[in-house]
C-alpha cells in the first residue's frame, strides 16, 4: 500500500496542474489517469486537436480565398484528410509527451488505472489501495447526451467522433450552436462541407454578449455556415447513408427535417463523476451532477476535494488549472484564490471571439451605469494587411469611476489580446490607464488602446 501527501484523480489540466504545483510545493504526490496518455479531454479530444485542425483548414482558407491577392499565384492545394488526421494526432502527442516529462521532472507518480474512492484517505486503482492524506476529484467531464439521438461516433458524433470522421462529410448537420458545435462547424465548412447548425435558442452563443453574438452570426454566415435558430430537435434517424435531424421551431410549432451525412450532437458538458463510489460515501452532489464544495473546494467527507469540470463554474480548461493550482497551495498550507470575476473565454474561428467579465446584458440587468469604448478592426492597419478588418473591440466600464468591468473581441487574434483587459482588471485598471500606455505600432493591441479611448474622449482612428 502506498501511501501520498495527495492523489489527484484525473491527469487533465486540473489535474496534472495541481500534481505538479503540489509537488513543487513539496508535497508527496500521484496522479490516477486510465487513459494511456495524460492531457485529459483537452489534450486528447478536446481543445489541443481542435486547435491543430483549425489551423490547418485556416491556412487552406487563405490559400483560396487570400493568396492570389497578395500576388501568391499557383495551383490550390488538395486535402489529404489522412495527412491532415495525422498531423492533429502527431500534435497530441507531442503534448501528451510533454505533461509525462514535467510529471518526471517534477517526481509526481502515474498511478495507471481507474480510480474508485472505498473509503476517505483511501484510492483503489485495480486491486491496489493508496492511501492519501487529501484525495482531488479532477475527473473532468463528458458530452451531454440528448434525448432521441443515440451516438454511434461514426455518423452521430460528439465532439471526439468529429475529430476522426473516416472522410469528410458531403453535409454536417450541427446540433448545439456553442463553441465546440462552432468551431468543429468551422472546420469542416472549410473542407467544403455543407454545415448546417441548428440551435434551441434564438440566438448562438448563449451566454455572450448580444451585439458580439449577432456579428459573429453574420460573418460565419458569410463564410458558408446555415443557422436554423429556435428549433427543438425531436431526434435523428439513422440510415445506410447517413442521418435525419428531426426538429420543430419554437415560435410556430412546425416540424421539419434536415439530411446531413455526419450529425455532430454539441450540446455541452456535464461532469463526469462515474465509477468514482461517490453516493455510497456520501458526497453531497448538486442538482446538475456537480461535486459540492465549499470555496476551499473541499468537499462534506474530510481530506476529499474537487475542481475543474466536476463542480460548478465555466467548463474551461485554464479555470480548472487555476483551481488546481489554488488548492495545491491550500494543501500545502498557503492562501490559494482564483478571481473568477476575470476568467477569459475564446472561441479559435476566425475571427476568434474573446470575452472578459460583465456583458452589457449583465450589467443593464444588475442596474450599473457603464459606459460602452469601441472600435472597429476596419481603423487597424494591421489587421486590414491579413485581410481580417471584420470585428471590434469593446469595453466596459463603469460610469462614475471609468473602473474596467468587461470586454468583447471579435477579430485578429482576439483570444491574444483579451489578456492584456485580463490583467488591467486584476489590477483594478481603469479604461483611462489602458488609453494612456503605448502600444507598438502596427500590431493588433492597438484596437484594445482604441477601444478604451472611446470610453473617454474618443478613438484617434475611428
Amino acid at each position: 500500500m502506498a501511501s501520498f501527501d495527495a492523489i489527484i484523480i484525473g491527469g487533465g489540466p486540473g489535474g496534472y496542474v495541481c500534481a505538479i504545483r503540489c509537488a513543487q510545493l513539496g508535497l508527496k504526490v500521484a496522479v490516477v489517469e486510465g487513459r494511456d496518455t495524460l492531457g485529459g479531454t483537452c489534450l486528447n479530444v478536446g481543445c489541443i486537436p481542435s486547435k491543430a485542425l483549425l489551423n490547418a483548414t485556416h491556412h487552406l482558407h487563405e490559400v483560396h480565398e487570400n493568396f492570389e491577392k497578395m500576388g501568391l499565384m499557383g495551383g490550390a492545394p488538395t486535402v489529404d484528410w489522412a495527412k491532415m488526421l495525422g498531423y492533429k494526432d502527431d500534435v497530441i502527442g507531442q503534448n501528451t509527451k510533454g505533461i509525462e516529462f514535467l510529471f518526471k521532472k517534477n517526481k509526481v507518480t502515474w498511478i495507471k488505472g481507474w480510480a474508485s474512492i472505498p473509503a476517505p484517505g483511501q484510492v483503489k486503482v485495480g486491486d491496489d489501495i493508496h492511501e492519501a492524506k487529501n484525495i482531488v476529484i479532477a475527473t473532468g467531464s463528458e458530452s451531454s447526451p440528448l434525448n432521441g439521438v443515440t451516438i454511434d461516433e461514426k455518423t452521430v458524433v460528439t465532439s471526439t467522433g468529429a475529430l476522426t470522421l473516416a472522410k469528410i462529410p458531403a453535409k454536417l448537420a450541427v446540433i448545439g450552436a456553442g463553441v465546440i458545435g462552432l468551431e468543429m462547424g468551422s472546420v469542416y465548412a472549410r473542407l467544403g462541407a455543407e454545415v448546417t447548425v441548428i440551435e434551441y435558442l434564438d440566438a448562438i452563443t448563449p451566454g455572450m454578449d448580444a451585439e458580439v453574438a449577432k456579428s459573429f452570426q453574420r460573418i460565419l454566415q458569410k463564410q458558408g455556415l446555415k443557422f436554423i435558430l429556435g428549433a427543438a430537435v425531436q431526434g435523428v434517424d439513422t440510415n445506410k447513408t447517413g442521418a435525419t435531424v428531426r426538429y420543430k421551431l419554437k415560435k410556430t410549432d412546425a416540424e421539419a427535417t434536415l439530411d446531413a451525412d455526419t450529425v455532430l450532437v454539441a450540446t455541452g458538458r456535464r461532469p463526469y463523476t462515474a465509477g468514482l463510489g461517490l453516493e455510497a460515501l456520501g458526497v453531497e452532489m448538486l442538482p446538475r451532477g456537480q461535486v459540492k464544495t465549499d470555496s476551499h473546494y473541499a468537499t462534506n467527507i474530510p481530506g476529499l476535494y474537487a475542481i475543474g469540470d466536476a463542480i460548478v463554474g465555466p467548463m474551461l480548461a485554464h479555470k480548472a488549472e487555476d483551481e488546481g493550482m489554488a488548492l495545491a497551495e491550500i494543501l500545502a498550507g498557503k492562501s490559494g484564490h482564483v478571481n473568477y470575476g476575470v476568467i477569459p473565454g475564446v472561441i479559435y474561428t476566425t475571427p476568434e471571439v474573446a470575452s472578459v467579465g460583465q456583458t452589457e446584458e449583465q450589467l443593464k440587468e444588475a442596474g450599473r451605469p457603464y459606459k460602452v469604448g469601441k472600435f472597429s478592426f476596419m481603423g487597424n492597419g494591421r489587421a486590414k494587411a491579413v485581410f481580417q478588418g471584420e470585428g471590434f473591440v469593446k469595453i466596459l466600464a463603469d460610469k462614475d469611476t471609468d473602473r474596467i468591468l468587461g470586454a468583447h473581441i471579435i477579430g485578429p487574434a482576439a483570444g491574444d489580446l483579451i489578456h492584456e483587459i485580463c490583467v488591467a482588471m486584476e489590477f483594478g485598471a481603469s479604461a483611462q490607464d489602458l488609453a494612456l500606455t503605448c502600444h507598438a505600432h502596427p500590431t493588433f493591441s492597438e484596437a484594445v488602446r482604441e477601444a478604451a479611448l472611446a470610453c473617454g474622449d474618443g478613438a484617434i482612428h475611428a
